[in-house]
């Protein structure tokens, strides 16, 4: 009841004129910039960031946090249209947004994605108002050992529960490894791979690898089967977003299954790109509708978004609870309320409560209202299908290349961009999955830099991978998962011989 009574409190904050205005500023921002491929939710919390040093700590961290919301929308508009991710966990919603958009269903498939991105943020802020201190605690837990066991268990998903031949699957996974491993080591400062070129000691930033695989990719493929001079059939109805919402309650146990996945995924942390990745994946292979996943099916834009904006939202309740943020955008925020004088941890929920619950009821309300913005839109997204590829694939490739030079302002990685294009567009060819390749080039790293650090505190030992019963579980269920058909298979002939 006290959580309650606290809640209503911040409402009360919340709903004064200045906040409203500040929340709707900053989820239009936020669109603006998930829109934007390269810049990033952190990125774009961080520039505009001075904007808030004028305002009160509660106003600030609202249009701050309303940005975050506002860039989680925006992704997916550029993936759906275009084939762009304009955020990484948007990647996984390409794969069957992008067809529905060909197929003349973006109204659908934008209008699917923003009200599951709604339902996974929703799911997330109630839990943090009603376990953020359990959720907190079990944070803590979360050492090298089972950070690597999360990585693992993604890693599998993709090549036991994938419908992608196992071989294809671990051959473009192989490729992301590789490349992961490009740069200057974390643990021993030596260079790897690196060929002499000074602005690979960095290694490839999963952005730019992003937009030549996706979107340079598209636009090679588009130009060998002929650029098109009409475009393509867009459905301008204004209903299609209640059309579509009569659907969505037939997937509730995917819904509700990506909530849980993004939830765990942003608390412990992983993040949101795994996380939509991963519920991708399970999806994909619970679904009675699997074997057409990448064609253009609902379900599969349900499952990442919702997941990606549970483990969004859910990414900043270490950040209050414990002061550990859980994202790179949670470790802006973090910058944020350091410089107003706030200082996260469990101290931050009893010595500035209106500002906790402010927040909290922010989630809510920022939440509601960008939802109500980007439905409001989704005609005018959709429309802009129907300008001729032949117009719209050089804009798309300035874009491209501008979204690439702002990561780093370097050329280099404009050129870098065009050379992922043409990888992605031969893997395309051979019908090799990008998916895979996507997901060790995001982790690839971090799971290599965890396992080290394990294989540091147990001297060489495998067995800190099985020390407890935390660590134990994550990796039998990655083994699980890796094994899951040879195990379908054993147990469909068991059945039938126990029948005979």
């Amino acid at each position: 009841m006290e959580e309650i009574s606290n809640l209503f409190q911040g409402f009360a904050t919340v709903l004064q004129p200045f906040n409203i205005m500040v929340m709707i500023v900053g989820i239009v921002l936020g669109v603006i910039i998930g829109v934007l491929p390269g810049l990033g939710g952190a990125n774009g919390v961080a520039i505009l960031l001075p904007l808030t040093f004028s305002m009160s700590p509660t106003s600030a961290i609202i249009m701050l946090s309303c940005i975050y919301w506002g860039a989680l929308f925006g992704g997916a508009i550029t993936s759906i249209l275009f084939n762009i991710p304009g955020e990484p966990w948007s990647v996984a919603t390409t794969f069957d947004g992008h067809p529905m958009a060909q197929q003349g269903k973006a109204g659908e498939a934008l209008t699917a994605a923003f009200t599951s991105s709604f339902v996974g943020a929703l799911f997330a802020v109630i839990m943090i108002t009603l376990v953020a201190p359990l959720v907190a605690a079990f944070a803590l837990r979360f050492g090298p050992a089972e950070k690597f066991g999360v990585y693992f268990l993604a890693f599998c998903s993709f090549v036991g529960m994938s419908k992608e031949p196992p071989f294809k699957t671990v051959a473009a996974m192989m490729i992301g490894f590789a490349l992961a491993a490009v740069g200057l080591d974390q643990m021993t400062g030596q260079l790897r791979l690196t060929f002499g070129f000074t602005p690979l000691l960095t290694g490839f930033d999963f952005l730019i690898a992003v937009i030549g695989l996706f979107g340079i990719g598209e636009i090679l493929l588009t130009m060998e089967e002929g650029l098109q001079f009409k475009g393509r059939s867009a459905v301008i109805n204004p209903t299609v977003v209640f059309q579509t919402w009569k659907e969505l309650p037939r997937y509730w146990v995917t819904s509700l299954r990506s909530c849980v996945i993004g939830c765990w995924m942003g608390v412990t942390p992983a993040g949101a790109t795994p996380a939509s990745f991963m519920s991708y994946g399970i999806a994909k292979r619970m679904s009675k509708r699997g074997n057409n996943f990448g064609n253009g099916e609902i379900e599969g834009v349900i499952a990442p978004e919702t997941a990606a904006h549970a483990a969004g939202t859910s990414a900043l309740l270490p950040m209050l609870a414990l002061g550990v943020p859980g994202s790179p955008t949670a470790a802006v925020l973090l910058g944020g309320l350091l410089i107003w004088g706030l200082q996260p941890g469990p101290t931050l929920f009893i010595d500035n409560k209106d500002f906790v619950w402010g927040l909290i009821a922010s989630m809510y309300l920022g939440n509601i209202v960008g939802l109500l913005i980007v439905l409001t839109c989704v005609p005018i997204f959709a429309a802009i299908l129907r300008i001729p590829f032949s117009i719209i694939a050089p804009i798309i490739l300035v874009y491209c290349a501008i979204g690439a030079y702002s990561v780093h302002n370097s050329n280099f990685d404009v050129v870098m961009m065009m050379v992922f294009g043409v990888l992605g567009y031969f893997l395309k060819k051979c019908n090799y999955p990008l998916a895979p390749l996507v997901l060790a080039i995001v982790l690839g790293d971090r799971a290599e830099e965890s396992f080290r650090q394990s294989l540091l505190a147990s001297q060489g030992s495998l067995s800190i991978f099985w020390s407890n019963w935390l660590v134990g579980t994550i990796m039998a269920l990655g083994l699980i998962a890796l094994f899951w058909s040879a195990i379908q298979t054993t147990w469909t002939r068991l059945r039938a011989m126990v029948t005979a």
